[in-house]
Order: C-alpha cells, then structure tokens, then sequence
C-alpha cells in the first residue's frame, strides 16, 4: 500500500529533475571555419554522441565558409566561440580583438606542399619551382617559406584551390590540406604525389584551435571548460570509434561531402598524427603548451608578421582548459 502511494511521488519528481535538466542546459555556440568536413569532425562526434547535453550544453555547430569573417562574428558576440588558428589569433589582437584560445584539437597544422614523384625530393627541391600558394598564404606560411628555404618571390603564383594546373605542370608545386588534394590529386590523375606536411619540417603553429573572447572566458568559464571537454572526447571517438552519426551531421549540413571524402579524412587524420601526435600523446587531446604558444609568437615576431609592442603572448590563450583533461589517444 504505501509502495503504491509513494509511486506517483516518484514518477513526479522523476518528471521534475528531466524538466529541471533540459532547462539547466546552457545555449552555446560554436562556428567553424569553413564547410562541414572530416577535419571538423570531432565537433560533430559530440553533438551526435550527446556529449555535449551530457555536461549541460545546448550546442549550436554554424558552418563557415569563404565568406564568413569568424573574427568579426567573434568580436561582435553573434558567436561564442570559434574555430580559429594561432596567427590569426595573434594578428586579431593587432586589431583590438581579444580573443583567447583555450584548446588545440590539431597539434600538427594539416598544411602541406605537394609535388610531383621525383621532381620534389625533399623540400630542399623547392627552389627553382613554381610554387602555389593561396592569398591567405602570403602573409602567413610563405614568409616562414621563403626565409627558411631561401625561395624567390618570383617562384609564388596564386592558388585558386583548383588542382588541374599543378597535373598540367611537373615544375608545379601546390599547396593544400593533408587530408584534401593529395587525395584529389590521386583520384584525378592517377599517381600518388610527394606530400610534404609542414608541421613535420618546424611549421610551428597549432590549427582547430577553439577561440573564444575573453570576456567569455572570464564570464562563462564552466560552459567554456564543457565544451572543450566534450569536442576533445569527441575528437578521440571520432578518429577511434563509431563516425557513423557524426558524418551524417557532417552531411546534413554540407551535401557535397561523400562518404568517401570522409572516410579519407578521417584514415589520414590519423595517420598524421594531427590529433594525437605531439604533446596530445603525452598529454592528451586538445592541449595547448606555453612552449609552443611562444614558439609561433616568436617566429611571428622574427619574420615581422607581429608587432611585439602590441600583441602580449600571455594573453592570446589559456591553458586552464585543457592542462588537466588528459584525454588520451
């Protein structure tokens, strides 16, 4: 009898916490840097997953795109946090932005240069070759280039992210994403190119950083410290586990991804060690060292792409976030 009357009770107060629950989930959103990809697929392993519900947020994933300024969004508080990247981190302190990364999803940046077989040996062979860079490209990996290569102005011609002259041209050599051209290269002309990832010859910076203001930072740091808690879960089981429910997010939002692009992605991913190469091995997914901060400030600083009088390093990340998460491979 008083099981029977304690029941209702029970199934109310069940009802109760859920509602409670669903109404605690803070808001939370999330912009990425260019079309939905393997690249960004952590991101969506845990929105699919429900890791990000799981520590108390309501995620929104906004796609970018060549036409998004994710800085500008930023600053303006449209977005709470973004997918950013070391140097444009940097210089948007120049601009009076203050934004702070507080996770590295990618130790190693995914930006290689391609050749052809035989024609470009090591990257020693890149003088004397025409060489495609993006616009972009200019102002941040050619000046670390042409420095440590000791290359010619007159050797860079614009990439218009179009692989068919580097196929045309043996003395051509591209730009591109590990996980992107070489493979498009391969399935288009039929060989495998000679691809060079940077990172591995002292490209220092870190890539699919989260971004965040620090303002935000300062106001909402248990909902920033969820979501990098959660992307950096997501990240392992992405790259490690069941991707299926991700990508067909990745899908839903970008239609022109395939499932063969993905599953590309995601082999190369790992095989680079983007994710879990570096200090990640050691110390987990998404970490962020002073070290390597102040080593791409440094070389920022050297080749005079940052003015040290107006961008204090300490201040451009956190590693609050991140040095305590031990997210393992």
């Amino acid at each position: 009898m008083r099981a029977a009357l304690l029941r209702p009770l029970l199934v109310a107060t069940t009802l109760f916490s859920a509602a409670l629950g669903a109404h605690a989930q803070q808001k939370f959103s999330f912009t990425t840097n260019w079309y939905a990809q393997a690249e960004h697929g952590g991101f969506y392993q845990a929105q699919a997953a429900g890791l990000y519900k799981k520590e108390g947020l309501d995620v929104t994933i906004k796609m970018g795109g060549p036409q998004v300024n994710i800085m500008q969004l930023l600053a303006a508080g449209q977005t709470d946090c973004v997918m950013g990247y070391d140097m444009q981190t940097f210089s948007a302190w120049e601009q009076g932005i203050e934004a702070v990364t507080v996770a590295a999803a990618f130790q190693k940046d995914p930006l290689v240069l391609i050749g052809h077989p035989g024609k470009l040996k090591s990257l020693a062979d890149l003088r004397g070759k025409t060489i495609l860079i993006s616009p972009a490209g200019y102002t941040v990996q050619w000046p670390w280039l042409k420095a440590k290569y000791m290359l010619d102005d007159r050797q860079r011609r614009p990439y218009s992210f179009s692989i068919q002259p580097f196929i045309a041209d043996k003395n051509v050599v591209q730009q591109g994403y590990v996980t992107s051209e070489p493979y498009a290269i391969e399935k288009e002309a039929g060989f495998k190119p000679a691809t060079f990832l940077l990172a591995d010859h002292g490209w220092p910076p870190y890539s699919t950083t989260i971004v965040c203001m620090a303002k935000t930072v300062k106001e909402r740091p248990q909902a920033v410290a969820a979501f990098v808690k959660a992307s950096m879960q997501g990240w392992k089981d992405y790259l490690k586990g069941d991707a299926k429910a991700a990508n067909a997010l990745i899908r839903k939002d970008n239609p022109a991804m395939t499932d063969d692009r993905l599953a590309v992605g995601i082999r190369l991913l790992n095989e680079s060690g983007v994710v879990f190469g570096g200090d990640a091995a050691k110390l987990g997914v998404g970490i962020v060292t002073d070290e390597r901060m102040k080593k791409t400030y440094d070389t920022m600083v050297l080749l005079q792409q940052l003015d040290p009088k107006k961008v204090d390093v300490r201040r451009t990340y956190t590693t609050q976030f991140v040095k305590d998460l031990k997210i393992l491979p």
